[in-house]
């Protein structure tokens, strides 16, 4: 995503599960103060998982997740080094 952010001018943010393209657009909008010009969303299905422990196999899958990739428009940028 660095490389996106770059020369594409493209960021990713993991966001609510139920949350739509109008309302990430509003909120990466009123955060950051910079203009949308386009949302992609993908959800992620938690992969099942499993581990070898003296107590035997352990068994578990990850969390369900929603990825936004968000296009600015124009010269906007988003510095999220800024404050470090």
């Amino acid at each position: 995503m660095t490389v996106q952010g770059e020369k594409l001018n493209r960021y990713g943010f993991i966001v609510d599960r139920e949350a739509n393209k109008l309302q990430i657009k509003d909120a990466v909008e009123k955060a950051y103060g910079v203009t949308v010009a386009d949302v992609n969303t993908v959800n992620y299905h938690g992969k099942k998982k499993s581990r070898f422990t003296k107590a035997g196999i352990l068994t578990g899958r990850m969390n369900h997740f929603k990825k936004a990739y968000v296009t600015l428009a124009g010269e906007d940028k988003i510095d999220f080094y800024a404050n470090i």
